[in-house]
């Protein structure tokens, strides 16, 4: 098939494949999907596509093994996901009332700060982890630190939720 016969062949039957594979899929703009899938593959092998041996039947066969090709992996997809979620529940404590306490209180600090802090308190990274982490000098981060665990000093007060290793807890 020459590229002036593809293109006519697929103007003259775009719509009458996208149509018969709505019927078989009931999905429109799967239907569609699909048929222009098969299209594209069917440009590749133009020159092996006889115009009087039925190209329209390849194309309908390849977008149906599409269109079955897609459902087996939904389904498979919804099958793990239902496995999965039925044998492994998770639940999740609400979070404490210090826990809210000390995210409001980091919310305040400007966002390097609050970076350098949760990264080194809560995180367990060390001064040098941090810093290339958040692409900052050793001294910016220690810097960030005082400041950031003054402010929140300020802010908490008696209420500062630290354990006995001095780091914040939440």
């Amino acid at each position: 098939m020459t590229p002036q016969e593809f293109d006519a062949f697929y103007a003259a039957s775009f719509s009458r494949l996208t149509g018969q594979l709505y019927a078989m899929t009931g999905d429109w703009s799967e239907a569609q999907d699909v048929v222009q899938e098969a299209f594209i593959r069917a440009w590749d092998r133009r020159r092996t596509l006889d115009p009087d041996n039925a190209p329209e039947s390849w194309i309908r066969t390849t977008a149906r093994r599409l269109a079955v090709s897609r459902w087996r992996r939904l389904a498979r997809g919804l099958h793990l996901a239902g496995h999965h979620h039925r044998h492994e529940t998770l639940t999740v404590e609400p979070p404490s009332e210090e826990h809210l306490v000390l995210v409001a209180a980091l919310r305040e600090l400007p966002e390097a700060q609050r970076s350098a802090v949760v990264l080194h308190h809560m995180c367990d990274l060390s001064l040098e982890q941090v810093a290339a982490e958040t692409g900052a000098g050793l001294s910016a981060v220690k810097s960030r630190l005082a400041r950031g665990r003054a402010a929140l000093a300020a802010q908490l007060g008696d209420q500062h939720p630290t354990s006995e290793e001095g780091r914040l807890r939440v």
